[in-house]
């Protein structure tokens, strides 16, 4: 009697032809994945410029072929022409740097007296039951509706000026920061505490990082105020600035010269919200990471 010798073989996951487990191949690098970020980047900005592009042809079309009055409303070319020869002549730079100035300095103060002052309210009750009181009364004035008033007492110079784009900016930096300290999480408190953090380290290391975002948001509706504000401010009494280019040139019918300095407005305005971005984008990180 033959006994029959049974041999198994087994065939490895390899050998079958799938990859083992960790074992597969890495792909060189290529240039696709580089490319494919690039289109990326052209598909997105020309989806963002798509609607401004589409505003400058409507603004150099619509007065060439009569739909709109070019008496009123001149070609975007002629305005970018004339804003050109104001810049050449230095008077575009002259107003812009007396408007910067007013601006800066008035939105600078605003942030060094709101900030600590929301951080105070926000976080102890009893300045904030103080304080709150008087806080509704001025928030809901109006900051034009008070300009009179900073002229009769401050005058026309740069303190009236520099005082009505401060009370302008002040209120939305000190609610957005009385907002977000209060609006912290309870459990990253009580977590805290429970480690054994004392207040001074509780308010240092997890209060003020976690107002950050909600900070920079009043800071950026600041940034916007300071402008609006500043061009009402300089169409009374002032004898330099971009308001007041824009007011000498709309009595003198030099419609050009009006444009010119509102566009000059508007990228003044984009670039300060294109950079309180980055800034903000910067203290959040730094907040993630510490």
């Amino acid at each position: 009697m033959s006994s029959v010798t049974e041999t198994r073989v087994t065939i490895r996951p390899s050998q079958a032809g799938v990859p083992r487990p960790g074992s597969e191949a890495v792909t060189p690098p290529t240039s696709y994945g580089w490319r494919r970020r690039v289109l990326r980047g052209a598909g997105t900005v020309t989806t963002r410029s798509a609607a401004v592009v589409a505003l400058a042809v409507i603004w150099e079309v619509f007065p060439r072929v009569g739909l709109v009055n070019s008496i009123f409303l001149p070609p975007l070319s002629e305005v970018l022409a004339d804003w050109w020869e104001l810049l050449r002549s230095g008077q575009l730079w002259e107003h812009t740097e007396a408007s910067l100035i007013r601006s800066l300095s008035g939105f600078a103060l605003a942030i060094a007296i709101t900030i600590p002052l929301g951080l105070v309210i926000g976080w102890y009750k009893p300045v904030a039951n103080l304080l709150n009181p008087l806080l509704e009364i001025f928030r809901n004035t109006a900051a034009l509706a008070l300009l009179p008033v900073f002229v009769l007492i401050l005058g026309l110079g740069e303190t009236s000026k520099i005082a009505i784009i401060t009370y302008a900016c002040a209120w939305p930096i000190l609610l957005n920061t009385i907002s977000g300290v209060r609006t912290v999480d309870p459990l990253l408190i009580k977590s805290a505490r429970s480690l054994g953090l004392g207040p001074l380290r509780l308010f240092q290391k997890v209060v003020l990082p976690a107002a950050v975002p909600t900070i920079f948001t009043g800071i950026r509706l600041a940034g916007a105020y300071s402008i609006l504000i500043l061009i009402a401010a300089e169409m009374v009494g002032a004898k330099s600035g971009l308001g007041y280019l824009i007011n000498y040139a709309q009595y003198n019918f030099a419609v050009p010269d009006m444009y010119a300095g509102i566009i000059t407005i508007s990228a003044i305005g984009l670039l300060v919200n294109q950079l309180l971005i980055a800034l903000e984008r910067r203290f959040s990180t730094w907040r993630t990471t510490s």
